[in-house]
Order: C-alpha cells, then sequence, then structure tokens
C-alpha cells in the first residue's frame, strides 16, 4: 500500500494511521511526495516528510513534476500530473492502492465549488472512497473524519505538520469557498450537511447509472471498435438517461477521463434527433440505417504512434512482429493503398481512425480492413464489453 504525503494535516495523520495499521497487518507501506516545482520551499518540505517517513520505517519517494508552462489553470494542471506521477509511482512499487488525505472537508468544499458552477447529479456527487485513475486504484479512507478532529489527533501525539502558504491564498477558489463554508455553518450549512446531500446524490447517481445500463444492454452494439446505439431507443427515453447514455459511449470509444459539457451534449443529442451527426470529445457520430454510430475521430488519432502492441489505450494488435513496426492510425495515405476496403464492411470513417501497422514508411497491415497477411486486431480488456465508466 502506498500513501500520498505533501506534509499538511490531513496527509500526515494518515501516513501515522496507515503505519499504524500497517504494522499490525504486517502489509508493505510505501509513501510519496508530490514536488510540483511551483513554490521555493517545496524541496525542503518533502525532505521533511522524508525525515518523517524514516522515523516511522516508512520507504519514501520523491515525485517531481516541473510540466507547467505557465498557461492554463494551474491548480487542474498540477492535479491532473500528481495522479499521473502517483500511478506511475504505484505501478513501479507493484501497489494495491495508492491512499489519498482528502477529508469531509474537502468533500464539502467541493460541492460548494461545483454547485457555483451549476453541476448536475455527477458533479454534485460525493467523492468515491476508491477509484481507479491512470491504472492505479485509489483510496481514500478519511472521507468521514473532519480536518480539525485530525490535527486535534496530531496535537495529541505531539506531531506538527506543514502548512502551505498557498491555502491561505484568496486568489484560488478553494480558499474562498472554505471561508464561506466558515460562515454558513449558523445556518446548518456545514461540512457534515454538505457530505450528507453529496452521499444522497451519489445515490441518485447510482440509481441513474443502472437505469442506463439497462437501456445499453438492449440498445447498443460493439462494431469493428465503434458503438451503435439503436435511434428509436434513445428517443424514447428521458433525457437525461439519453444524455448519460451518449456520455458514456463517448468515454468508452475515445478513452476520456472526464465527460464533456453539458450544452454540447445537449446540442449533440437535438443534432441526431434531426438526423445530422457531429462530432464531439474525439469522436464522430454519425446517424445512419436507424442508428447513432459513435466512432474514433480520425483527426484526434492522427499523430498518436506506438511501437506496439497498443495502440491508442484500446486496440492490442497481434501479428508478424519483426521489429521497427509504428503503429498508428491508418488515414487516407493507407487507406488509399487499399483498394478493396470496402470488402471489409467497416464504414470509411472508422476505417480512417483504426490501427495499423508501418514499417520502413510501408503499410504492411490494417486488421481491421482485411489487408496484410497475419495482423489482427482486437478491443484490450477493458473495452471487452460496453459498461459505464465513472472517473
Amino acid at each position: 500500500m502506498g500513501v500520498a504525503v505533501s506534509g499538511g494535516s490531513d496527509s500526515t495523520a494518515l501516513l501515522h494511521l496507515a503505519a499504524e495499521w500497517a504494522g499490525a497487518a504486517g502489509a508493505r507501506l510505501v509513501a510519496a511526495t508530490v514536488d510540483h516545482g511551483l513554490r521555493a520551499a517545496a524541496e525542503a518540505e518533502a525532505e521533511a516528510v522524508g525525515d518523517l517517513c524514516r522515523s516511522l520505517g516508512v520507504e519514501h519517494a520523491v515525485l517531481e513534476w516541473r510540466g507547467w508552462d505557465g498557461a492554463g489553470n494551474v491548480q487542474a494542471e498540477a492535479r491532473a500530473a500528481r495522479y499521473r506521477l502517483l500511478a506511475e509511482w504505484g505501478a513501479r512499487a507493484r501497489l494495491d492502492y495508492v491512499l489519498l488525505g482528502h477529508t469531509m472537508d474537502d468533500q464539502a468544499e467541493t460541492f460548494l465549488m461545483r454547485l457555483a458552477r451549476r453541476a448536475g447529479v455527477d458533479g454534485l456527487a460525493a467523492m468515491a472512497a476508491r477509484f481507479n485513475r491512470n491504472g492505479q486504484v485509489f483510496g481514500r479512507p478519511l472521507l468521514g473524519q473532519r480536518r480539525e478532529e485530525l490535527r486535534d489527533a496530531l496535537r495529541a501525539r505531539g506531531v506538527g505538520w506543514i502548512d502551505d502558504p498557498s491555502n491561505e491564498d484568496a486568489r484560488f477558489d478553494r480558499v474562498k469557498t472554505r471561508a464561506v463554508l466558515g460562515g454558513l455553518a449558523d445556518i446548518g450549512i456545514d461540512a457534515h450537511a454538505l457530505s450528507t446531500v453529496s452521499e444522497n446524490m451519489a445515490d441518485v447517481r447510482a440509481a441513474l447509472d443502472w437505469q442506463v445500463a439497462q437501456i445499453a444492454a438492449q440498445a447498443v452494439e460493439i462494431e469493428a471498435g465503434d458503438l451503435r446505439i439503436d435511434l428509436a431507443a434513445l428517443a424514447a427515453v428521458p433525457e437525461e438517461i439519453a444524455r448519460r447514455l451518449i456520455v458514456a459511449a463517448l468515454l468508452w470509444v475515445a478513452g476520456g477521463a472526464y465527460a464533456p459539457r453539458r450544452a454540447p451534449v445537449q446540442r449533440m443529442l437535438v443534432d441526431l434527433r434531426e438526423g445530422r451527426g457531429g462530432t464531439l470529445a474525439g469522436c464522430v457520430l454519425t446517424v445512419r440505417h436507424g442508428a447513432v454510430r459513435v466512432a474514433r475521430e480520425p483527426a484526434a488519432v492522427s499523430d498518436i504512434q506506438s511501437t506496439g502492441p497498443v495502440w491508442d489505450g484500446r486496440w492490442q494488435v497481434e501479428g508478424p512482429w519483426q521489429g521497427g513496426e509504428i503503429l498508428r492510425a491508418l488515414g487516407e495515405e493507407g487507406l488509399g493503398q487499399i483498394k478493396d476496403w470496402r470488402a471489409a464492411g467497416v464504414p470509411r470513417q472508422s476505417l480512417l481512425a483504426s490501427p495499423s501497422v508501418w514499417r520502413e514508411g510501408q503499410l504492411i497491415g490494417a486488421p481491421l480492413a482485411g489487408y496484410g497477411e497475419g495482423w489482427q486486431a482486437r478491443l484490450c480488456a477493458d473495452r471487452a464489453g460496453f459498461p459505464l465508466r465513472r472517473h
């Protein structure tokens, strides 16, 4: 088991609790600190966490991120990098879980921030206590605990923690939200109340997902890596169920980590019902023969290359590998070399975004187009069916 430790009170308390549990259970525990390189004190803070870990007999690693170029939302960029680095570390260390120190206060703050963005059920639902991201299972065992309770426990042990100055920087939405939350307690809106509401929303989300799964089992087929959705079934269900079904299809086909925003999905639903298609979230949607086909958008995969055997995170390519092969989208260049591609029965648009094998600049295999002796492509195990994917 691994634990992510920033040095703040929440993760420091988690480290102590995890160390006690690991000692009693005879489990292996390791820790990691992500140094985002955004503050001068970050390196010294990571060293301090390392000292603490050594005092507890816990192996510690520092994961550095230097990827921010000054553009975009720094907190969002740092968060994505943090999960990626922790997942890569977890894979190297062969960890079953990586534990995070999110608390009930984080739950409440996130709820309010998403409420301000007019979030729906998914956005207001409680954080998952266990989830998979970037191929690593993460756990949040402290969601039922208040931050101040954890600090009291640390004080009782004589253990200090590091206060990140960015937690007091009013330029950040979370800091503003934290201040507002403190003023709402007088009318009964506190972390406990908001956490309970978010848990209620999570129950609603689960019920909606169950209903979508029932519709998907009857109305969705997998064909050459695409999804075909019966248009009549899509038109017969409530708007929210149809929206969720389309979002699930987009995530499954493109492998996106986050659902596209509600407004463009709503516009796409209108277009689909009127017989028009379009592109969204790395996918191309077309209407034909009473069905909506959700396929990978050729432009979204035009620059993706791999030395095999996995391409685009979803295709497993098998064949007479000799070394030096490159996997990439078939594209116009490749399709133009296959005279009888129509015999494969796969739409042209889908073939353009399908995996192909090249060696020394020459096309030697296009499995979905039936080109190249011995070459085959199948969906990776996590795409073998069409489950709803929770992110």
